[in-house]
């Protein structure tokens, strides 16, 4: 049986940054896409959705406490121990071992959403499978990088590159 693919998907400025300092998208949210930029199709890939803490409350407070991502599993990282919700578990266990499990259970792919601690975590543990990356024509000079400097390397291989309206995607899979 096939391992699942843990599959990064996430949208940066071209200078390499997911979020202002102060976690604003508002540059993101001003360029003119085309349709839902690839999303329903992607979302449909995936079953189950990783994502830190310090996005998960992002979401929350951007969604107006409403939980966008009904029907999936749902994992949010957290360092200290939260109630779970009807939508979402939070794990305080060895992302490691937790995601290597998951893994190897049976269903589709696995998205992590973001933010960049966790990338990074998981980007030193050589957990991420395949990288879908969309590039805003936007420079905002400073804010959350999508790679942190940390000991990790990564060889991509080049699957594909899709623009919608002003976007451009690139898709990657992690050389193992």
């Amino acid at each position: 049986m096939n391992e699942r693919k843990l599959v990064l998907y996430i949208a940066q400025s071209l200078d390499g940054y997911i979020a202002t300092k102060d976690d604003s998208l508002d540059w993101l949210f001003q360029v003119e896409g085309e349709g839902d930029n690839g999303y329903s199709e992607f979302y449909e890939t995936v079953d189950t959705i990783l994502i830190g803490n310090r996005t998960y409350e992002w979401i929350m407070d951007y969604e107006k406490g409403e939980f966008p991502y009904k029907g999936k599993d749902c994992y949010v990282f957290s360092r200290t121990p939260k109630e779970n919700t009807e939508y979402v578990q939070f794990i305080q266990e060895d992302i490691l071992l937790f995601v290597n499990k998951l893994k190897k259970e049976a269903g589709k792919n696995i998205w992590m959403v973001g933010g960049g601690n966790l990338l990074q975590a998981f980007l030193e543990n050589n957990l991420v499978d395949e990288l879908i990356v969309t590039i805003a024509p936007t420079v905002i000079g400073d804010g959350i990088p999508l790679f942190k400097a940390g000991d990790y390397k990564l060889n991509l291989q080049l699957k594909g590159i899709r623009s919608f309206g002003q976007f451009v995607e690139l898709q990657y899979e992690v050389k193992k």
